[in-house]
């Protein structure tokens, strides 16, 4: 029996749990492999195995970078609003075959490890004091202009 691909996968995982949408699944995927590489690069520490904190990470600047300040509304559209929803998925993921794991993940690892609003959006905020400086900057120009 030929083995199923990744994406008819993703179709019996989102079929049995509605909560997160097709796609959050295979950025999740690309966000660990982004992960893997990151973690080879800096030949940080030994072995294969991502933990839970290394692979929230991972999944955390990935988004940054695909998806700059849209990257909260592009998560919450999926339908992953918090690290625990992440874990979900991961587990999800496992039981389907996809990703492997260690005797010591726990679903619990994923719970409640950042506030997706401070790091995906907080990055993008303006500042109290740049907004005060752009603020200043127009006043100035506008004044040398009249």
């Amino acid at each position: 029996m030929q083995k199923p691909t990744f994406q008819e996968t993703l179709d019996q995982i989102v079929m049995r749990d509605k909560r997160y949408d097709k796609e959050a699944y295979g950025f999740l995927r690309e966000a660990l492999e982004f992960t893997q590489k990151r973690r080879r690069k800096s030949r940080a520490t030994a072995g294969t195995h991502v933990s839970a904190e290394e692979l929230l990470d991972g999944f955390r600047e990935f988004s940054l970078q695909q998806f700059g300040p849209m990257g909260i509304t592009v998560l919450e559209h999926w339908g992953v609003r918090s690290t625990g929803d992440v874990g979900g998925m991961v587990f999800n993921l496992i039981e389907a075959g996809v990703f492997g794991r260690s005797d010591e993940d726990r679903i619990e690892d994923f719970e409640d490890k950042f506030n997706f609003e401070e790091a995906f959006a907080a990055p993008f905020r303006m500042t109290k004091k740049y907004a005060a400086t752009k603020g200043s900057r127009k006043k100035k120009l506008t004044s040398q202009a009249g």
